[in-house]
């Protein structure tokens, strides 16, 4: 395995979001760790062992490598909203931003929200379900389009609580 095939490697699972993945062949062992540090790089150790055979003498193994990669526009922007306040969805269904197609939405990006206001309707199994802000704040992203499927625990609202 050559330094382009390694370096091709990493940017994969940079781009795959992995924490971690191990390869290992019979002349290589190499493992990728990805993950914030307080740089915001990523760190990609590699480690490379050599195989040792019957006829000849063991040979040291070369010390880990590490590679900082710099940082991508995604990690910038993960950066810049951790500031905010993330609104989840509570169930699974189908998300609405209108309480009804005639209707206007319930909150546009910049609009001042309460605790308690309605920001959304989720359909879950013929049910619309009222999804409420549990902070008070300004609406910074929508991050589902209208009339789309949504899973539990995912991101629906950027909201600044400043």
């Amino acid at each position: 395995m050559d330094i382009k095939e390694i370096q091709s490697l990493i940017k994969f699972v940079a781009k795959s979001g992995a924490s971690e993945v191990k390869l290992e062949t019979d002349d290589i062992k190499i493992t990728i760790r990805t993950g914030s540090t307080s740089a915001g790089t990523e760190t990609t150790f590699v480690h490379q062992v050599p195989v040792a055979q019957a006829q000849m003498a063991p040979v040291a193994t070369t010390p880990a490598v590490e590679v900082a990669a710099p940082a991508t526009p995604a990690q910038k922007e993960s950066e810049e909203e951790s500031k905010y306040i993330t609104i989840k969805s509570p169930i699974i269904g189908t998300f609405y931003r209108k309480p009804s197609p005639d209707k206007p939405s319930f909150v546009e990006v910049g609009s001042t929200i309460a605790q308690g206001d309605v920001l959304c309707v989720i359909e879950a199994m013929k049910l619309f379900n009222d999804i409420e802000s549990e902070v008070s704040g300004k609406i910074v992203k929508i991050l589902v389009d209208d009339a789309s499927p949504v899973e539990f625990d995912q991101p629906l609202f950027l909201v600044d609580p400043s």
